[in-house]
């Protein structure tokens, strides 16, 4: 007969509790990890009936002062209070950047470009596409952080092998005006781009709709396919709280504020009322929500698995 002493569960557990600390956490001959910071996954894949629908982190910063782009119709006070009763700091707010790639199962349509060629590739690279098999850009506006990454920093085609489509009232307002922007980074495509009104469709399954007001053609795509859809927002809403939230607050980037203001109402009734999920260009990443009301506005509702099943 052996005689080793038997050790219990809990003699185990009594004997590691009456250890040092250090001693218990010791790593011997390693050394600690770095701290890193925050960091996210730069890509988040659905299934949307037979789509792939991914999300893109083309890029995400920080942004001084959000009382002054958001809320400029609300006091300091007011503003103050509805972000103390989100947990949300006042002196700062996180931006992210969130082109969207469908896709159809034919094609590889990409909505928006980022900021630049170079970080929304990265993020296309991660979720193991690359530029050259993006078969359709869609540009839903005109603003430098959604037409940005149309080319490279040595002025190429970002995406070579794409045809481009936009809304045909964006298309033309922006054509209107002396922006280098605009020149630089849309019109040497206009050839090869298609033009749509409200309704048009990219292909099958991804219908145009019309959402003026944070521009003047300013335009939002419905995704469906097998009885499920999924809305791609981009800029109606560039906030969860401060203006999804409440619709009514004005945005500094809304360039007809009034008309932006009922267009956010209009599109936030239709989700809460239809509970279809949405890609808000400007969402807390991975960018994808629900809209609740509550009270005499809206809430969000971060995506979980619903569209994973």
């Amino acid at each position: 007969m052996s005689n080793t002493p038997k050790i219990s569960r809990r003699t185990a557990l009594a004997s590691a509790a009456a250890l040092p600390l250090a001693a218990v956490t010791a790593r011997t001959g390693y050394a600690a990890p770095p701290i890193t910071g925050a960091q996210m996954s730069p890509f988040q894949r659905l299934k949307v009936g037979g789509f792939d629908v991914t999300t893109l982190l083309a890029g995400t910063v920080p942004r001084d002062d959000p009382h002054s782009i958001f809320g400029l119709n609300v006091d300091k006070e007011t503003f103050d209070s509805v972000s103390a009763a989100a947990n949300l700091p006042t002196d700062k707010a996180q931006f992210f950047f969130t082109p969207t790639v469908v896709n159809t199962g034919s094609e590889l349509v990409l909505f928006d470009t980022g900021l630049s060629g170079v970080g929304t590739v990265a993020a296309l690279e991660a979720a193991g596409y690359t530029a050259d098999l993006i078969d359709v850009v869609v540009l839903t506006h005109m603003h430098g952080d959604h037409i940005g990454g149309m080319t490279l920093e040595d002025g190429s085609p970002t995406f070579a092998n794409a045809r481009y489509v936009t809304g045909r009232i964006e298309y033309d307002a922006w054509a209107a005006q002396d922006n280098d922007r605009f020149k630089s980074k849309v019109v040497p495509f206009a050839e090869k781009m298609t033009f749509l009104e409200d309704g048009g469709t990219v292909a099958s399954g991804l219908t145009a709709m019309g959402a003026f007001g944070h521009t003047p053609g300013h335009m939002n795509y419905m995704i469906e396919s097998e009885g499920t859809q999924l809305y791609l927002g981009a800029d109606f809403a560039n906030h969860y709280i401060w203006s999804l939230g409440h619709p009514d607050w004005e945005v500094k980037f809304d360039m007809d504020k009034p008309a932006a203001a009922a267009m956010r109402r209009k599109i936030l009734d239709m989700l809460a009322a239809d509970k279809v999920a949405f890609v808000g260009y400007h969402m807390p990443w991975p960018g994808v929500g629900y809209v609740e009301t509550r009270d005499s506005g809206f809430t969000y509702v971060p995506h979980s698995y619903q569209l994973m099943l």
